[in-house]
């Protein structure tokens, strides 16, 4: 058989169907679980308050449904618990019926819900039920238990369905407070992005990034770790945020026969500009924004394309003094921002020796 341009296509074709195909089926079984833990959840609240069942009555019934379903998952004495907590949060919210699913994005007919007046004012119905779903019940509860106030636990809902947050990033960002931090960064915008880019450019950047995305499960042998090492990069990739799309580590510059590179470069879809990212090791200095600043201005007159918006930079340190950035990069006239990096607190004991550390981390790259 010849293999020509129109069975490449064909066959690329087929691809996209099959993967558009898993995911929506991934989305599917996750809002179908999430709507059955919420419908169980209650039923239990409301058994346990109408009888006055003691807490233990959680271990009879998850026993008595094992016994029903052997092999049952997802329904141990403990996460019985936590279904029924995030029931019971989300009760007062939350009204559950049937709907045409079309109106959220599926087909056929399907379980939706809409939202009780106490929380409308804040959200979109038909945004929030897409982002509620597209999380995982894990993500939730880390949300319920770890935010108290409603506001802040939409936010990160909807940050971490919007940004495909892994667990441990979303843990990340509550631990340093990313919804009062959100804008935060350290920056020059104001004086030099049009007044359009700058609301979009302060949500686009945070004041600080994880890039240790590593897990602490047990690893099998080296060839695993290599998968992770690899897994890491692509995860570090995603983490910069929403609409970023990679186009390089390393990235070369040439001026006048004279080479330089910058460390990673990316182009937001969002913004409609380049966005070049300089790591660096220790603290934040000065020079730092001379060299970024001067890598903007090739970018801009060398690679950015007529239609692209200006690019813009970030510094990505170990750590910072926002009053010296602030004297730093005031005066550039090309938009950039200082943020710092952190990397998890736990290393599994396998990779000590394998993984680098973050100082390493630009090496890795190259």
């Amino acid at each position: 058989m010849k293999i020509d341009k129109s069975y490449t296509e064909f066959i690329q074709s087929i691809k996209r169907q099959i993967v558009q195909s898993r995911y929506v089926a991934a989305r599917l079984a996750n809002r179908e679980q999430l709507m059955l833990y919420f419908k169980t959840g209650l039923m239990i609240s409301e058994k346990i308050k109408a009888q006055k069942w003691g807490a233990k009555v959680l271990d009879q019934i998850s026993a008595d449904l094992q016994k029903e379903l052997p092999g049952l998952r997802g329904f141990s004495p403990g996460n019985l618990k936590k279904i029924r907590l995030f029931a019971e949060a989300y009760a007062p919210h939350l009204v559950f019926g049937l709907t045409v699913s079309n109106q959220i994005g599926l087909t056929g007919f399907g379980e939706a819900f809409s939202i009780s007046s106490t929380l409308s004012n804040l959200i979109e119905n038909k945004g929030f039920y897409e982002a509620f779903t597209g999380i995982s019940f894990s993500h939730h509860f880390v949300i319920l238990t770890k935010i108290k106030g409603w506001e802040a636990r939409i936010f990160y809902i909807q940050s971490a369905a919007a940004n495909f947050w892994s667990l441990t990033v979303l843990e990340h960002h509550i631990e340093n407070n990313l919804y009062i931090k959100e804008g935060k960064l350290p920056n020059n915008f104001e004086g030099t992005l049009a007044e359009t880019l700058k609301p979009s450019a302060l949500k686009m950047f945070k004041d600080e990034y994880l890039l240790d995305f590593i897990a602490g499960d047990e690893l099998d042998d080296e060839r695993h770790i290599e998968q992770q090492v690899v897994l890491n990069i692509r995860n570090f990739i995603l983490q910069m945020g929403k609409g970023f799309c990679f186009i390089g580590n390393q990235y070369r510059l040439e001026v006048d026969g004279d080479e330089f590179f910058i460390d990673l470069l990316f182009f937001n879809r969002h913004l409609q500009c380049l966005v070049a990212f300089e790591l660096k090791k220790g603290k934040f200095k000065p020079a730092d924004a001379g060299q970024l600043n001067f890598y903007l201005n090739v970018l801009d007159e060398k690679v950015k394309i007529q239609q692209e918006n200006s690019s813009i930079g970030i510094v990505l340190c170990k750590e910072k003094n926002n009053t010296v950035v602030e004297f730093a990069i005031k005066s550039f006239d090309k938009a950039m921002g200082v943020a710092t990096y952190k990397t998890s607190k736990q290393t599994p004991v396998q990779m000590k020796g394998i993984l680098p550390d973050t100082d390493e981390l630009g090496k890795l790259l190259e």
